[in-house]
Parts: C-alpha cells; structure tokens; sequence
C-alpha cells in the first residue's frame, strides 16, 4: 500500500466530505467453511455469530482464554462460509490458533484467501452515489457489515456495509486478478485515492486499535472500548469468564481514549497526572489542527476532559468515534 498518492489533504478532505478510496488487500482475509463453521468461530471470538444469516455480519475480537487481545476482525457470513477480514500480518497467527483449537470430529476447514482477492474501502459520505453511478442496486443493507455479492460493470464484488472506522462508506472484496481494474472505475468515478499515511491518520483520530499497538496481551477487549464486538448472552467462548467477571465486577482498570497534544510525543511515552503515571500513548499522528494519539488511561484517575503530562508534552483526554466503554442499548 502506497504511503502517499501526493494529494493526503485532497485523500483527508474526501473521506470527510466526498469519496475517498484505499487499498486495504495487504490485510488478511481468511474462510472458514463446512457444517460447524458458525458454531467454531462462535465458540472462538466474543461477538454472537451463531445469531448470523447469509448476508450478514459483525466485528468480533480473538482473544487469549485470559481475554488478552489479539485481533479485531470483521465477519461476512455467506450461504456456505464465514469470510474473516483480519488486521495486517495477523493472518497467520490466526490460521495457526484456530488450528489448535480444531478437533478431529469438528466439521470445519480453514483457508487463507488473502492472495487471491483484492480488498478496497469506499469511504465517505457520498459513497452510495459512486456506487449508484457504478450501477450497483441500493441501498445493499442498513446494518453494519450486511453484504451482497453485486456486480460492477462485469467484476463480481462483494460489497459490504462500513469502513472500518466510523465514517460512512464500504468495504469490497474482489477477485485478485479484477482488482486493478475495479480500482480504475472507482477512481474514474470520482474516488479520490487515499494512501496509508492518511488511513493511519483517520484509524487513530477515528479510535480503531490495531493489534500490536491498542490490541496486545497487556490489554483486554474492554479495555480497549470494543463493547460494541461483544455477545454478553451467547455463554460459553475462549475468554468469556474473564470478560463476564469484569463486566460483573466493574472490574475495567484502564481504558482506551484519545489524546490531544500540544506536541509530536513517542508511542509507548508514559502518561502522568501530577507526577503520577495514569497511563501510556499507544498511537500518535499529527493533524491538520493538532498532534493527535490514542492512549490507555487508567479507570480512577477520569476520562474525557483529563489534562495529562505525555513526558514533557501537555495534552487533553477526549472521546473518540469508534470506541464504546459501556454495553449498547
């Protein structure tokens, strides 16, 4: 994925108030198919997949059987299979713990697609006109991660509901060797290509974590203010008693913020209130109007509105679109 097509302010200014378009197909994309396919993925993340027709979909998180976070997915599931879309360089590792998890009488086989297809995101207010204007019939679904499998022009797609972030938009899969030329009528369409300098920029002022920075094993998917990914009434799955127990106990000692900064601050910069460390910046990028990070804050020392010492930098707690820190009505 290109840093930059050279036009980050036009990419920024698209996403906001256009069309913008990224490649995404560097992520992984697993399948996961045969009879107990559901029930696997059910009993191997926290959302409710079971509940899952043909044509929907979730976010869900793998975690450790300590809740400890590895990765934020998004599931699609089809009339013969779930399709797992998974964070960059996280593919592996997943195929190999679902293979551990994977018993001799389980009906279930596992495969790795992320080579053969192409991923992009459409995002952006305006992204149901492009894809009007591409012929595509709307609307394709209400519901978060909803999908059909369409066609543009005479490239099969599957288009999905949602970017990723909290911005309106799209997520389509295609066939690796229709990837160039469903990137060419988007752009002719009038999808300003975004770089991963800008997505990076919008995944941290957005407040989706990534594994390796937000998802790690200090922290558990409470924590890092992805209630919305959680089933609290499908019973049993790798994790659950921890997560149950904290939820039941108000047990959630930190959680995930953004940051305003008054300056360029280091990831990993320990976070103080009056010469006490509350927490750490886990993320930063700059912005047009101020330095911006994510950070974990710990639960007693506040949230939004918390000014903070980021070493030497002074900076503010403030909420942010993609996170949630309590269960949705």
């Amino acid at each position: 994925m290109p840093v930059s097509f050279g036009n980050d302010a036009a990419a920024l200014d698209a996403a906001r108030q256009g069309i913008a378009l990224v490649d995404l197909s560097h992520w992984g994309l697993l399948k996961i198919s045969d009879e107990d396919r559901l029930r696997f993925l059910h009993n191997q993340t926290t959302n409710d997949i079971l509940s899952l027709q043909a044509g929907q979909g979730c976010d869900t998180v793998f975690v450790t059987s300590t809740a400890r976070t590895i990765d934020l997915a998004t599931v699609y599931v089809t009339e013969d299979a779930a399709l797992l879309l998974v964070s960059p360089d996280r593919r592996q590792q997943l195929m190999a713990w679902m293979d551990r998890y994977l018993f001799p009488m389980d009906r279930v086989t596992l495969a790795d697609l992320s080579n053969d297809y192409a991923i992009f995101s459409v995002i952006g207010p305006d992204s149901d006109s492009l894809l009007t204007e591409l012929g595509v019939p709307m609307p394709i679904g209400d519901a978060y991660a909803s999908h059909h499998l369409l066609t543009v022009g005479h490239i099969q797609v599957r288009i999905a509901v949602g970017t990723g972030l909290a911005i309106p938009g799209y997520t389509l899969i295609v066939a690796a060797s229709d990837g160039a030329e469903l990137w060419q009528a988007l752009t002719a369409a009038g999808a300003v290509p975004m770089g991963d300098r800008i997505w990076e920029q919008l995944r941290i002022q957005q407040g989706r974590p990534v594994p390796d920075c937000e998802l790690t094993e200090d922290y558990n998917p409470l924590e890092a203010g992805l209630w919305q990914t959680i089933s609290f009434n499908k019973g049993c799955y790798i994790g659950q008693e921890t997560i149950a127990r904290l939820n039941t106990y108000k047990g959630i000692k930190q959680k995930l913020w953004g940051v305003r900064l008054e300056a360029s601050a280091q990831p990993g910069t320990a976070i103080t209130v009056d010469g006490d460390k509350v927490g750490k910046l886990t993320s930063f990028t700059e912005t047009e109007s101020s330095p911006f990070g994510l950070a974990y804050i710990r639960t007693k020392a506040g949230g939004i509105g918390l000014k903070v010492q980021i070493g030497e930098v002074k900076g503010e707690i403030v909420d942010v679109p993609f996170l949630t820190h309590q269960m949705e009505d």
